[in-house]
């Protein structure tokens, strides 16, 4: 098996869920007879939230970079980034590093392709539902997507970092989740894709009203089909 980096600490509780994920995953996958080979590195993540500014942005790619890096140097064959809004810098992280760097979005993108799914309402931090970067990656993929609506941008800007990201799971934020799912059944699209990390802690992904593509199990499991060499999901 490769051995697989990982970012994390955006927040702890995702890096958690990929953790599990992960090695569940290979578990299942080698029928009970083998374990990740992970190296994982947790940043601190009141170094980078919320960056807003060119340069904020400048300094995060700074520290994934860095990151990633030194994850390369400890042996990982190929990256994930633990959070779907921390891709806006993909492209310079990547570019510092030899391996490859599995996009989040792209991993997403080919699932629903495979799954011919054609337009998807898009969920999750205000710069992953409203800014073009992560909305292109999806497109390319062949997904319509319906355009953001910013009542639910603000509300789920202010569920993630005030909530999820604190490890806070509240009845009434499921609520909200489940009634934006309903309007955008209504609204004749076809599925819904959780582009945060932390959204599935209070969505269920299994029992909706729509097909839910789950970014954090998506990532993961393209980071399985990486380390057991499935030469069909390398980036």
């Amino acid at each position: 098996m490769r051995k697989m980096g990982l970012i994390g600490g955006m927040s702890w509780y995702s890096t958690e869920l990929y953790y599990a994920r992960i090695n569940k995953q290979v578990l299942k996958r080698t029928n009970g007879s083998c374990n990740a080979p992970l190296i994982i590195e947790s940043l601190n993540f009141c170094d980078i939230a919320k960056a807003n500014s060119e340069q904020d942005w400048g300094h995060v790619a700074e520290v994934l970079t860095g990151s990633a890096q030194r994850l390369e140097q400890a042996g990982a064959t190929a990256i994930l980034i633990g959070a779907n809004s921390m891709h806006k810098v993909y492209d310079r992280v990547a570019q510092s590093v030899s391996v490859p760097i599995i996009h989040i979005a792209d991993a997403v993108g080919e699932k629903m392709k495979a799954g011919g799914v054609q337009s998807a309402a898009l969920l999750g931090t205000a710069n992953v539902m409203a800014e073009n970067w992560y909305r292109q990656r999806l497109v390319k993929h062949g997904v319509t997507l319906m355009p953001a609506e910013m009542d639910d941008v603000k509300d789920l800007d202010r569920i993630i970092y005030d909530e999820l990201m604190l490890g806070q799971v509240r009845r009434e934020s499921e609520r909200t989740l489940k009634t934006i799912i309903t309007e955008i059944d209504q609204e004749g699209i076809k599925a819904v894709v959780l582009g945060c990390t932390e959204l599935c802690m209070i969505v269920d992904t299994k029992a909706n009203v729509l097909p839910i593509y789950d970014s954090t199990e998506i990532h993961a499991d393209a980071g399985v089909d990486w380390i057991l060499g499935d030469a069909g999901n390398s980036p």
